[in-house]
């Protein structure tokens, strides 16, 4: 396992653990009272530090390599049924994007998500999650395709952005997201977006126009990433903490401008130390969340996700 920096006192108590179970296999000798007991503590520890996590610190979780990914969220929620669709129609296949049919509880759903890399190979054939234009035009025809088939659609939002290079911009990057951005505003179908790890810019904005907008526990979302801010603001890295906490941008922060609808629990100690139970958790959602949005009509649901996105940052004087 791997722990992240401010969770060393937890890892000394994993280690101390480790060892005492060592001896008593060793020795054959009963410590099963010891190892509960810091089994206990260990937990105590967990409460105690992701009671109180700062904004750099729910970064710093959202990006845990250990964290589970969209594919592994599809495969888990729709019971290995996902037929992955390829290509734009006009260039290529987007590895960073991915997306299909899976069916939950018997309903067919359309999936749609960023992918990151379990490895160094996974990151470097995945674009490290960060999309081209081709995977935003991807993301839009299996919209449309969902739309067409009156099928509803959930995107699984983690990315540190939009690919950044000169290539993506020439092909139209900020067009294609700007595309999504309107298109998504008028489906006829229930749209759902969660936010899974990180939603960075524009790159998490080209699928997160919806009906619902969740965001897990441990997750960020904004304009842009803390380093970046830091580098801009103070030419330097080193004041990205200070930036995480101004630009507000954890799930907390979030639900109180009402710019997401609901945010949902992780288990202690994040997404990545009990994934299957994050996997229930987020298809419970799911569900709940179709089950309000079917009770709409199509217009009702357009007008709704509309007005929701147009009130956003809107101030009126008195």
């Amino acid at each position: 396992m791997t722990f992240l920096d401010f969770e060393k006192p937890i890892a000394d108590l994993v280690e101390q653990k480790e060892k005492l179970e060592a001896t008593a296999k060793k020795s054959k000798v009963d410590l099963s009272k010891s190892v509960q007991e810091l089994e206990e503590k260990i937990r105590e520890m967990r409460v105690e530090l992701y009671s109180k996590l700062t904004p750099w610190q729910r970064v710093q979780v959202s990006r845990h390599p250990e964290r589970p990914y969209t594919l592994a969220y599809i495969e888990s929620i729709t019971n290995n049924t996902f037929l992955e669709l390829h290509g734009d129609r006009t260039v290529r296949d987007d590895k960073a994007m991915v997306g299909g049919f899976g069916s939950i509880d018997g309903r067919t759903v359309m999936f749609i998500g960023q992918q990151k890399g379990n490895n160094t190979k996974a990151r470097q054939y995945r674009n490290f999650g960060m999309a081209n234009p081709e995977g935003y035009r991807k993301a839009l025809r299996l919209m449309k395709m969902a739309e067409k088939f009156n099928k509803p659609i959930v995107t699984l939002i983690d990315t540190p952005g939009a690919y950044p290079g000169l290539e993506a911009e020439e092909r139209g990057q900020g067009e294609a997201i700007a595309r999504n951005l309107l298109e998504m505003a008028q489906l006829k179908v229930p749209v759902i977006c969660i936010i899974i790890g990180e939603g960075a810019s524009g790159g998490a904005l080209g699928i997160g126009i919806g009906d619902r907008v969740m965001m897990l526990e441990n997750t960020w979302y904004s304009v842009i990433s803390p380093e970046s801010c830091s580098s801009i603001l103070w030419r330097s890295w080193d004041f990205k903490e200070q930036a995480a906490a101004s630009l507000k941008l954890t799930a907390d922060d979030m639900k109180g401008q009402h710019l997401i609808d609901g945010i949902i629990k992780e288990p202690l100690g994040g997404a990545h130390n009990n994934p299957e139970e994050t996997f229930a958790t987020v298809k419970g959602v799911i569900l709940s969340c179709l089950a309000e949005l079917d009770k709409l009509s199509p217009s009702e649901r357009v007008k709704q996700r509309i007005d929701k996105f147009c009130s956003m940052g809107v101030v009126i004087e008195t």
